[in-house]
């Protein structure tokens, strides 16, 4: 069985990081919706770590904003090039993988 292909875009921010003094994870979600995405999720981790620094986690008393958020959408690979260069204005060097994916019926 064949489905459709699309393309699953998945952003690497953390808690503290903004957007013109609004939450990126915000200003992220609503940018797509405004572009006509499907929809897209934030998950806000229990632990993480990046090149820069050490482990952070829930478990500490004040972790300062600084816990990963992962953003995930998919749509189709023409809105995803087209949404992308602004993406990459508001988010800067942070991370962002795009996979191909296939939406099963």
């Amino acid at each position: 069985m064949s489905g459709q292909r699309a393309a699953r875009v998945t952003i690497y921010i953390n808690e503290a990081d903004e957007w013109r003094g609004r939450p990126m994870h915000l200003e992220i979600l609503r940018f797509l919706r405004e572009q006509g995405a499907a929809g897209g999720t934030v998950l806000r981790a229990v632990a993480g770590f990046t090149q820069d620094a050490g482990v952070v986690t829930t478990s500490l008393v004040d972790t300062g904003g600084k816990l990963p958020l992962v953003i995930e959408y998919v749509d189709h690979p023409d809105r995803v090039a087209r949404v992308l260069p602004r993406l990459r204005e508001m988010l800067g060097n942070r991370l962002i993988t795009i996979e191909e994916v296939e939406i099963v019926p």
